[in-house]
């Protein structure tokens, strides 16, 4: 008795061992034997060896997947997803130079490689173009505007021309309305009447101011810088209010102190961004034509006076669009002693930096 109930009792010790935690063993009846089972890699077989089932064998699985580089593979082993295998692939991409592609590989992705890229490009002063490579645009190599200057054909007059020097003081008026409102197709001032005015004796002599006349008058080209002023933000200036710069040249002075009868043509370009302003004092006459319509009108003899055209307030009546480059001309006469001023400031930024 004392035997059986000691076998007993050993083999309830071991059920409750085998059904302790962390020692169970799943018994099975016949070696070989086997059943569905299941893991986070999906379903597969244990198999019954030596009265036991064996670990749940699950065939290789594969799924798919994406990460950085895209779509790739992920395998399940020993009941562990592995990571993401995607292979080395060539991505699309873009950058301030177009459109290209990027070698993704190791869930990184490369420099985006963009091939070389040339554009027009264009400034006042002409046309050209420029490249983008790694990354960046590179500078326009059309030609670049200059220090902002004038470029003047001067036009010298014997003082016996018969515009120049008039006896008479009641022709050392203004004369408002010498010429039209619009230039002539060659871009000269078109008289505007077919006789005389208070200080010209007509078309004849006045189509001969602006042009190069043999044994009239002699002409010689001339550059008047324009500079920041030292007095007012963002504006440019030439200011001379002792004018002669043919002084001793061409016809010489014929006895005065300085050569006093001449007159100036100036032919430039700008461009209008809006907000800008145009001021010129001068004696005697001044035209000031912008988009080869009259904006500035000091005809006559008379001592300095000045106005000024703003460009915004006009921009419709000369046909101005913001950015756009357009033409000026500047036609200036002294024709009386004894003073002589060109006085010219605007806030216009590209103007005659071509010339």
């Amino acid at each position: 008795m004392r035997t059986s109930h000691l076998l007993l009792a050993t083999a309830a010790i071991g059920i409750a061992a085998c059904q302790a935690p962390g020692l169970r063993i799943d018994f099975c009846g016949t070696t070989g034997k086997t059943r569905l089972c299941s893991t986070a890699c999906g379903e597969g077989l244990q198999t019954c060896r030596s009265g036991a089932w064996q670990g749940c064998e699950v065939p290789l699985v594969a799924r798919s997947c994406q990460g950085v580089c895209g779509a790739g593979t992920q395998e399940c082993v020993d009941e562990q997803w592995k990571a993401c295998v995607i292979p080395s692939t060539q991505l699309p991409c873009t950058n301030n130079c177009g459109e290209g592609t990027q070698l993704c590989e190791n869930e990184k992705k490369g420099v985006c490689e963009v091939a070389p890229v040339v554009a027009t490009c264009a400034s006042i002063c002409g046309s050209g173009s420029r490249t983008c490579a790694d990354n960046a645009w590179g500078a326009c190599d059309a030609p670049q505007p200059k220090q902002p200057k004038l470029v003047a054909t001067v036009r010298d007059f014997h003082t016996s021309f018969p515009d120049m020097e008039p006896a008479d003081p009641a022709k050392w008026v203004d004369d408002p309305g010498i010429v039209a409102t619009e230039l002539g197709p060659d871009d000269k001032p078109v008289y505007a009447h077919t006789g005389p005015t208070l200080t010209v004796s007509g078309p004849a002599s006045f189509d001969q101011w602006y042009r190069d006349v043999p044994g009239v008058n002699l002409s010689t080209t001339i550059v008047l810088p324009l500079s920041p002023s030292a007095t007012k933000q963002g504006v440019y200036a030439y200011n001379n209010t002792s004018f002669f710069p043919i002084d001793n040249q061409l016809f010489g002075n014929e006895g005065d102190p300085h050569n006093y009868h001449f007159t100036v043509e100036v032919a430039t370009r700008f461009r209008y961004q809006g907000g800008e302003t145009f001021t010129f004092s001068g004696d005697d006459d001044v035209w000031v034509f912008i988009n080869r319509k009259l904006a500035i009108d000091l005809g006559g003899i008379h001592s300095a006076e000045s106005q000024t055209v703003d460009l915004d307030a006009q921009a419709v009546t000369f046909g101005l669009a913001k950015g756009e480059i357009y033409p000026m001309h500047i036609f200036f006469a002294e024709r009386h002693v004894i003073g002589s001023d060109f006085v010219v400031e605007t806030t216009l930024s590209e103007i005659g930096v071509c010339d």
